[in-house]
């Protein structure tokens, strides 16, 4: 035998016992892996990390919470040239090999032998989502054997394109996005059908190296990146010349993208968030839950506009407190410069940061958001300089007053496309809307901006309500028997009650008295001193009580004579269900925000079952009552046993005999549920009413401006005009507006709830009924109409001219007439000339 025969057969044996030796390790190793490998059927239930969603009723994004961004998508719904871009990038023979590249395989090993290092290589898609899905990402000779043979399970499972599936909606692209869809979303603000061939090849590059290949973080790495990934589709067929040169050629317009909100409601989202995390716990934020709440899209919209129109119109009328920073512009300071400085100046509000560039007689040039734009007169003429609530500087004479070169300044865009000088309100507010018939939340606005305080004013600032509080009150007094001509005496008086601790004078706003006064007067001109008098007179623990069936607390409402003027404390949400009463017919709703909540595969598992006010439906309610007691009477005598006469009854008759004859009937569904009444229909209407008169000749009057003639409300101002209410309602929708600071302080002489809060009200209910017909109360049986003299309040004789007609229970229509040629102004309930009030 030769040498060389016999080295050949040295090599032939020595490679056949490593290969039979690899063939042992292997098998080994498989036997050992094997049982530990976990099971691949999760696959098919694998449950993505997918946010929270809110939605408006009708369909609109709200938010979106969690810290994976993802929108898991359907292989059908992929484009082709995302499969084929991702495909020439990481797997090029995803649709040949079983799972595993062996090709690929013998390259890192053969880098292995080369340089003596484990690098990354070899990984197909299948072998990734083996990784990402059941593995660590630590480089191991142990976890890569497991990949691979997970790998080959995994393919023996699943059909190629669920594994596609899996991966592309599994992969992490950077700023927070997983998946495919997520990335076209982040990146370039689109859906995945809507990318180019350029912004494809530029996502399909970014799964090696999400931070290295960002084109955000680094867009010259990464469209080498992306010139890489075009190049290999061309070389693959993928795409043509054409395309090829065009992709390369076309600029990438990379940005980070929010998802695209369709509304702005952040404080309805919070208190959405905040639900949901009491309820799911951390699951809440990626088991892909969707939450559709009860807003109205449009409404919120309005409420939006409404509360920062109101507090911006309270801040210009007491002048402009200055310019947020000042710094000094080099003479040759370019547009680059601006936006260096500007850098940082997020929107607060609708109010973004803008840098003065220029100042002239009467106007200003700005650079905002890489642009110029212009100051007029008009909108810098407001800017008295601000000296304290109640009073501003002189009034202006030029731009220069007000503003210089180097200024940081809000602006605020006008829709005529103009642009004024702005700040930031100290001021705040709130507003709620809710629909009476079950206390569906239609908008709500808890601040001016989110952002810069979360404190949620309309669920959470509990202020006092002032005289929006009167109606409740005067409810209890026709409750004990008065009438909305009941005399009560609009005079000075002076208390020393214990439970007060000091001497109380009360006065109306005005500071006049107007003597005897009818209780439909006294609402709708909000006197303070007739309120305190009829409180005195029904007494101030049963008003106190009484108000409990609005859903106020025990501890909200003060038992003294100051609950006549709205003394206790009450958020805006608490006003608005309590005057959902009135607007419902009599009926106690509680607000709720959230309709359905939706899991991950789109199945309802929850849906609000509000208990409904519903007029009608107590009648009917009440008929079906009296039907089926009469029916179960009838039914009785009916099954009781007849002799004939002289014959015994039979044996072992009773009301089972037919007991194998049952039919089988259809399980009912759900019954509806009803609101409870807890206030009578008369009472509502007399109270409704009068605050109709409010709106129409009252301190309310200001809603006239909408042309409707089924509106109702009270307006609120606290003492020293510390906080400023409206509360007003139709019969579809009950509305409260809030405006005061944080920290309690006076707003300022005048800003009285008519001028502070209401224009924020008619703002929104102008846009929030548009459409909605008009639409009031029917007057409910049992109430009369009578003639009676507007001075006295006492009836008029029959034949005598003038008067008025006011409402009345029959039982308290005034027995005796109005004698007119006396000085008399008593009446049957004078509160001033009875005893102590009863209880």
């Amino acid at each position: 035998m030769t040498l060389s025969l016999r080295i050949l057969r040295f090599f032939l044996a020595s490679g056949f016992a490593l290969a039979v030796a690899g063939l042992i390790t292997v098998a080994a190793a498989y036997f050992y892996i094997e049982p530990q490998l976990p099971p691949i059927e999760r696959l098919k239930e694998v449950q993505l990390q997918v946010p929270l969603r809110v939605y408006t009723s009708d369909g609109e994004l709200i938010a979106e919470f969690g810290e994976q961004r993802r929108t898991p998508v359907r292989y059908a719904e992929l484009p082709q040239i995302i499969i084929d871009a991702i495909l020439a990038t990481e797997d090029d023979r995803f649709f040949q090999h079983p799972g595993v590249d062996y090709q690929g395989l013998v390259r890192a090993v053969v880098e292995l032998i080369r340089t003596g290092e484990k690098r990354q290589g070899g990984s197909t898609i299948t072998m990734q989502v083996a990784r990402n899905f059941f593995l660590s990402s630590e480089k191991t000779y142990l976890r890569k054997l497991t990949e691979i043979f997970l790998a080959l399970k995994i393919e023996r499972f699943l059909s190629k394109q669920e594994i596609l599936e899996l991966y592309l909606n599994k992969i992490y692209f950077g700023h927070r996005a997983y998946g495919i869809a997520a990335a076209a979303q982040v990146y370039y603000g689109v859906p995945i059908d809507e990318l180019s061939v350029a912004q494809v090849a530029m996502i399909a590059g970014l799964p090696k190296a999400p931070s290295a290949n960002n084109p955000v973080s680094n867009p010259t790495r990464a469209l080498q990146r992306r010139s890489y990934v075009l190049r290999r589709m061309y070389e693959l067929g993928a795409i043509d010349t054409v395309q090829y040169r065009d992709a390369m050629n076309e600029p990438d317009n990379a940005s980070l993208h929010t998802q695209s909100i369709g509304v702005k409601a952040p404080y309805v989202a919070e208190m959405v968030r905040s639900h949901m995390l009491e309820r799911f716990g951390d699951e809440a934020y990626s088991a892909g839950y969707k939450v559709v709440t009860t807003l109205d899209s449009a409404r919120q919209r309005a409420a939006n506009t409404a509360l920062a129109s109101a507090l911006l119109d309270y801040d210009r009328r007491h002048g402009y407190r200055g310019v947020m920073k000042h710094v000094e512009l080099a003479p040759d300071a370019g547009e680059e410069d601006f936006a260096t400085l500007l850098k940082g100046y997020r929107p607060v509000g609708d109010l973004p940061a803008a840098l003065v560039v220029e100042v002239q007689e009467q106007s200003a040039r700005a650079w905002l958001n890489g642009g110029f734009i212009e100051l007029d007169w008009e909108g810098l003429a407001w800017a008295r300089r601000f000296e304290s609530v109640n009073r501003r500087g002189p009034e202006l004479k030029n731009a220069g007053e007000v503003l210089k070169r180097g200024d940081l300044i809000r602006v605020q865009a006008q829709a005529d496309g103009r642009w004024r000088l702005a700040q930031v309100p100290q001021v705040a507010g709130a507003l709620v809307s809710l629909r009476p018939q079950d206390g569906a939340l239609q908008a709500l606005s808890g601040g001016f901006d989110f952002y810069s305080s979360k404190f949620n004013r309309a669920t959470q600032a509990q202020r006092q309500p002032g005289s929006s509080f009167k109606p409740f009150v005067y409810s209890a007094a026709l409750a004990r028997g008065y009438t909305l001509a009941s005399l009560f005496n609009d005079a000075p008086v002076v208390f020393d009650d214990p439970s007060l601790e000091t001497t109380w004078r009360p006065e109306n706003y005005s500071g006049k008295f107007y003597g005897p006064t009818r209780m439909r007067e006294a609402l709708t001109r909000s006197r303070n001193l007739v309120s305190i008098r009829l409180v005195r007179a029904i007494g101030p623990r049963y008003a106190a009580r009484y108000a409990q069936r609005f859903g106020f607390r025990e501890e909200q409402i003060p038992k003294d004579l100051s609950l006549a003027l709205g003394s206790g404390f009450a958020t805006p949400l608490e006003m608005a269900r309590a005057y959902s009463v009135w607007a419902n017919g009599g009926f106690y709703v509680e607000p709720y925000f959230i309709q359905q909540i939706r899991d991950a595969h789109d199945e309802a598992i929850f849906n609000a079952n509000p208990a409904l006010a519903c007029l009608e439906c107590e009648e009917r309610r009440k008929q079906e009552a009296e039907t089926a007691l009469a029916t179960e009477i009838e039914a009785e005598i009916a099954d009781e046993p007849q002799a004939t006469p002289g014959e015994p009854l039979e044996a072992g008759t009773d009301d089972m005999g037919a007991g194998n004859d049952m039919e089988l009937v259809a399980e009912p569904g759900p019954e509806p549920v009803y609101a409870e009444r807890v206030v009578d229909a008369a009472n509502v209407y007399l109270i409704t009413s009068m605050l109709q008169d409010v709106v129409k000749r009252g301190t309310g009057r200001r809603a006239m401006a909408l042309g409707r003639n089924d509106l109702a409300g009270k307006t609120g101002t606290t003492n020293d005009q510390r906080d400023a209410w409206f509360c007003g309602f139709n019969t579809a929708l009950v509305t409260t507006v809030w405006v005061g600071f944080d920290r309690v302080q006076p707003l300022g002489n005048g800003e009285t709830g008519s001028r502070a809060a209401l224009p924020m009200w008619v703002d929104y209910m102008g846009k929030a009924l548009q459409g909605v017909p008009e639409s009031v109360l029917p007057q409910p049986p049992g109430l009369v109409t009578v003639r009676i003299d507007a001075k006295t309040g006492l009836r008029l004789p029959p034949g005598q001219a003038g008067g008025l007609f006011e409402l009345f229970r029959p039982e308290h229509v005034p027995q005796r007439y109005s004698d007119t040629g006396s000085e008399s102004r008593g009446s049957e309930a004078n509160p001033d000339t009875s005893s102590e009030p009863l209880f």
